[in-house]
């Protein structure tokens, strides 16, 4: 075996952190980012929030475009962001003060074209309870002694958000033990399972799907509803049924198709996620807060970003007036230059996350204005008809971004419309030809198809054949089992489970 020495191009590429932090932001809904900004609030003194408008062009760069803090050749500043430096050389900051002025210039996040909140304005807040909470106060009403009441509460914290508890009976019995010094059986801890399992929402603390659908048509059942087939079919043909062989649970109960349209509807009513509704109540996702306006006026569209995204940052006059004082003193020791240097990176970082928010709203408008511009008929009229094939690569081009940006722009992001409220990704959808070899919109396929099944005779459903050749009639090529696939991401069922009698 012989040892050999070669050498090598190789093409890397790596990103900075900030280009990570600027994808981290970017990802951030409207919602969330007030609560980011908190974060970086507390974390660094040096950066505030501004109500005054203060601008000296010598001290802070304050350009539309964001500060590139890297040198020509690509190297960060010789400042280390990570910690002073070892050499406690000359200090230069005259960056950071103003130079024989009383007034301490701001280095903004500040744009006239940015809307801005009405500080008069009183904005509502939802006084919430918890999931957990709900739970513990039905906990109270249960005749328990204080021991089994630990157990109890034991296992109402293991529940997780969904309403499942997925911990293990023996990993409940060991945290029981450990934490709480209370020695308690398997059989136990299950007996007191199922009086949680009696609590409000139907179908919490169950182990597992079927646990949970059947738990809730008991319930439905206890209360006089005729749902015994159904909870035959969850206790029986549960995986038949997931995977949609309903013609297999037709044949071992029995069952008429009627009968297996009323099981279907019965089950699918059914909530799979019992606490999930209630604990996203305390999520800003259950708050669907625009992150763009589109207004129309006259055919002329008009974007405005949410007020929201657009925050009054600045440096923190105190930290330069420090700054001021310590270049006051002729002679300086260490400790002197060590804390400079501290208050140079809190500025430095401050300014760092000024530019990365200030970047954001460059690539959330011109993202959202490139989109509105390609699907301009459809923010006109509210047709989704009217929407053209669009996917990430075609707004990508348009805007000179990376698709992956455009990604993650689009996967969390809302626009309100005179229309309604879209998320940003109902506006991408692949192309199909017409006969004329004209590309239009799945959406726009799916659309009319819908058209075609709420206007069938719901005596006589189209069969998927059918709306097949009804949509080639209109000039769509699709095939058959195309036509399937969107009827089922449409949630409509087979035509013999449409028909009424």
């Amino acid at each position: 075996m012989s040892l050999s020495q070669s050498l090598q191009q190789r093409l890397l590429q790596k990103l900075s952190p900030q280009q990570i932090q600027l994808m981290k932001l970017l990802q951030i809904p409207t919602a969330y980012l007030e609560e980011r900004i908190k974060e970086e609030l507390e974390e660094n003194p040096a950066l505030e929030t501004g109500e005054e408008e203060h601008k000296d062009e010598d001290d802070f760069e304050t350009g539309d475009e964001p500060v590139d803090h890297t040198s020509e050749a690509g190297e960060e500043d010789s400042f280390d962001m990570d910690g002073p430096d070892e050499d406690y050389g000359n200090i230069d900051i005259s960056e950071y003060v103003s130079d024989g002025d009383d007034e301490v210039a701001d280095y903004k996040m500040k744009d006239d074209n940015y809307p801005e909140l009405d500080e008069h304005k009183t904005i509502p807040h939802k006084v919430e309870t918890s999931f957990h909470e709900v739970l513990l106060d039905q906990l109270g009403m249960l005749s328990l002694d204080g021991r089994r009441y630990k157990i109890a509460e034991q296992i109402v914290g293991s529940i997780d958000d969904d309403g499942y508890l997925r911990r293990e009976l023996s990993s409940i019995a060991d945290d029981l033990a450990f934490r709480q010094n209370v020695d308690a059986s398997e059989n136990e801890i299950e007996s007191i399972i199922k009086l949680i399992q009696d609590f409000d929402p139907s179908g919490i603390c169950a182990r597992n799907l079927k646990e949970c659908l059947l738990l809730q048509l008991n319930r439905q059942l206890a209360a006089g509803k005729n749902v015994s087939l159904a909870i035959q079919v969850m206790d029986k043909y549960f995986e038949e049924f997931t995977k949609k062989h309903y013609e297999k649970i037709q044949r071992g109960l029995n069952l008429t198709d009627e009968d297996l349209k009323t099981v279907i509807g019965a089950i699918i009513r059914l909530n799979p996620r019992p606490g999930g509704n209630m604990s996203e109540m305390n999520k800003a996702e259950s708050y669907i807060v625009p992150d763009f306006f589109i207004t129309n006026t006259n055919g002329i569209l008009d974007l405005t970003l949410n007020g929201r995204n657009a925050p009054d940052l600045r440096i923190s006059e105190g930290y330069r007036d420090m700054l001021k004082e310590y270049d006051k003193g002729s002679k300086k020791d260490k400790r002197q230059k060590e804390a400079v240097l501290f208050i140079k990176q809190k500025i430095d970082s401050a300014k760092w996350f000024i530019d990365m928010i200030r970047q954001r709203q460059h690539t959330l408008l011109s993202t959202m204005d490139a989109i509105m511009n390609y699907q301009k008929e459809f923010f006109l009229t509210g047709d989704q008809t009217n929407l053209r094939p669009m996917i990430l690569k075609d707004i990508a081009e348009i805007t000179g971004l990376d698709i992956s940006t455009i990604s993650r722009v689009a996967n969390s992001k809302f626009v309100q419309t005179e229309f309604g409220t879209f998320r940003l990704k109902f506006f991408f959808s692949e192309s199909l030809s017409t006969d004329s070899g004209e590309e239009v919109s799945t959406r726009e396929v799916k659309k009319i198809l819908s058209d075609l099944i709420e206007s069938e005779d719901k005596k006589r459903p189209l069969s998927d054949e059918r709306l097949t050749e009804l949509l080639q009639e209109k000039g769509y090529n699709i095939a058959r089992r195309t036509v399937a696939k969107y009827r089922e991401q449409l949630n409509v069922p087979v035509a013999r489970l449409r028909k009424e009698l």
